[in-house]
Order: C-alpha cells, then structure tokens, then sequence
C-alpha cells in the first residue's frame, strides 16, 4: 500500500475536498458512507473519497485505486498505485494557483460571495471517457442521481479492484459499455440516455472518434467535435472541456448559470449558445472563466 499525506496549507489558495468533488464537476469518486451529494452539513471532506483511475492511465495497465481524505489540515491519501501524490495533484489540480486565479476573477457581488462560500474548492481532471458518459447522462438531473448512474454502471460493467480488503469498480471501459445492452442500461436507469451512451462508447471502441484528441483543437473547435458523440450538445461538450480536457474558460450554460446570467448579467445573453457563451466567458474573465463558472453553479446550486 502507498500512503502519504500533503499540507493544505502548502498548496497555492489551500484546498477543499467535499466541495472539489461534490460540486457538480465530477462523478467518478465515491464517498466511503455512500453519502455523496447529500447536503448534511459536513464541509472539508473529512470522510474517505475513492476513485479507479482507468487501466490506460496507470502503469501497471491495470485499474488502480486511489483514496483521499482531508482531515485536520492534511489532505491524506491511500492507494494501490505507487503513483498516488502525481495522481492526485493531476486529479483534483493541486498544482493550480487558486489565489492567482482568485484574483483574476471580477469584481462582482455574486462571484465574491461565490468565493467567499468555497474556498479551496478546485476543478477536477477526469479520464475523458469517463467524464464524457456522465455528462451524457446529465441532462435533466439532480447531481446526486447523476453520480448514482455512474456508481451503478461501475459496479455493473466495470472491472472489480481488490484493495485493503474492499471490493471496488472501476469505471466501464468503451468496450464494456459498448458490449452492454440498452435494456441492461436502462435497468440502470438511464432511461433515453441508454442508446447514447452504448453508441458513444462504440464510437470511441472503435476508434471513430476519441474524446481525448479534443485537447489538441482550439477551444470552440474543440466544442464542436465532441459534438459528433451521440447525446452530446455544446452545454455537454463544455462539461467535458472544462472538467477533463484542461478548457478552464468553458463555461457550460446549464440551467444554474442560465439563470444566473438573466438575474445578474442580462447583457451576456446574446440569443445563440456561441455567442452568449463568449460573453459570459469574458464577463468571467476569459482564461479562469470555467472557475468562476464552477464556483457560481456551487454556490446557487447549494444555496
């Protein structure tokens, strides 16, 4: 086992677990008390997250589990990959300067009192197929039944991981879900995202399209071609770009902030999603667009 342990202090704007990984940005971690996404007060993270990185992205070729907690100041971490801290600071993007970024953020009452909220709160770096299934299976739902979807295809259709006397899943390869039925998906309840996600990990298995090439294309670019997934719209396709292929001025126009921009920026809303999207994105400061983005959907989401 590989264990360690990091100053929260240390790190550039410190940091805060819960609200990095329940805050809308990932479904890929599991809290130990099965208690994700539930609003019961606890704030810092001090229960125990898990995550299974992906076979392709480990070094021994095999899933690997990886565990984190943050309790008295200490982001604590245990994990079968001998790769953890590099993991981790990749994962939950420890390196970025949150201060740095903090400062770049405007001036505006409902982005301080954003900030003010969630201190320490950082984007996330999913596996890109993995973050692409879960956003597939956003549309018209509450994050905790987002992360329920994708807790229960993990241990449906993923590969089981022994670690310190527990069972855990990791998350579906392409070919596992492509290989799954409709009706075994919507036994899962997916509903009518059950075909998009069989026939988008089809497209990635077969080598049509893969989500990851995305990162190499400018931004809008970028946008429009995950857009050829099945399922898959410019508010999904931001999701993706923002909370796993390294896009920090996405903005995806959700409901949350959809609203947020009638309320508060009624200017930024130029009738088409290009062009309200880059009026956001400059009311939000262009390059850290997507931290404000996040931070502003935390805080009306939970408030």
């Amino acid at each position: 086992m590989n264990e360690g342990a990091i100053d929260v202090d240390e790190l550039d704007g410190g940091f805060d677990l819960q609200s990095t990984v329940e805050s809308g940005q990932t479904y890929l971690w599991n809290r130990r008390d099965g208690r994700a996404y539930e609003r019961d007060g606890v704030h810092g993270g001090d229960h125990w997250y898990s995550t299974v990185l992906p076979a392709t992205a480990t070094a021994t070729n095999e899933p690997e589990v990886v565990l984190a907690r943050q309790l008295d100041g200490r982001l604590e971490w245990r994990a079968s990959t001998p790769n953890a801290h590099e993991r981790l600071v990749e994962l939950l993007r420890l390196d970025d300067d949150l201060d740095a970024i903090a400062a770049s953020a405007p001036d505006e009452p409902l982005v301080e009192r954003a900030y003010a909220s969630y201190s320490g709160m950082r984007l996330v770096r999913d596996p890109p197929f993995g973050s692409l299934v879960s956003f597939i299976c956003s549309a018209q739902m509450r994050v905790a039944r987002i992360h329920g979807m994708q807790t229960r295809l993990a241990r449906e259709y993923g590969t089981p991981v022994e670690f310190d006397g527990e069972t855990y899943h990791a998350y579906p390869t392409p070919a596992q879900l492509a290989a799954a039925t409709e009706a075994g998906l919507r036994d899962l309840s997916l509903g009518y995202r059950a075909p998009y996600v069989r026939q988008t990990a089809a497209m990635v298995e077969e080598g049509e399209v893969d989500p990851a090439h995305a990162r190499s294309l400018p931004y809008e670019d970028a946008r429009e071609y995950l857009t050829q997934f099945v399922g898959v719209g410019q508010k999904v396709a931001d999701c993706v770009l923002l909370f796993s292929l390294d896009f920090l001025q996405a903005v995806p126009l959700d409901t949350w902030i959809r609203n947020a921009i009638a309320d508060h920026y009624p200017d930024c809303d130029r009738g088409s999603y290009e062009a309200t999207s880059r009026a956001i994105r400059d009311r939000f400061g262009g390059a850290y667009a997507g931290y404000v983005q996040t931070y502003v959907f935390h805080f009306l989401r939970s408030t």
